[in-house]
């Protein structure tokens, strides 16, 4: 199971947004921690192996969704 985060950067208007292959838990666990040492960089791993590096002292915020996986087909339920 991934999981979608967004997040929002200080003075840039596009966010950055990736799926990780990370728990929920763990990632918030991830931003607190990057938090309240106050700086330094939050760091996420990406669902394809990659590194999400953000200064602390950048972040505007963090959002997490559940990522659901596209559905194939034109069926109705």
């Amino acid at each position: 199971m991934s999981v979608e985060v967004r997040i929002g950067i200080r003075d840039v208007a596009r966010e950055v947004a990736f799926e990780s292959a990370q728990t929920p838990d763990q990632v918030r666990a991830a931003v607190a921690e990057a938090v309240s040492a106050g700086t330094g960089m939050l760091e996420l791993a990406d669902e394809k192996g990659g590194v999400v590096l953000v200064p602390v002292t950048a972040l505007g915020y963090v959002e997490l969704g559940a990522h659901d996986k596209g559905r194939v087909g034109f069926g109705a339920h």
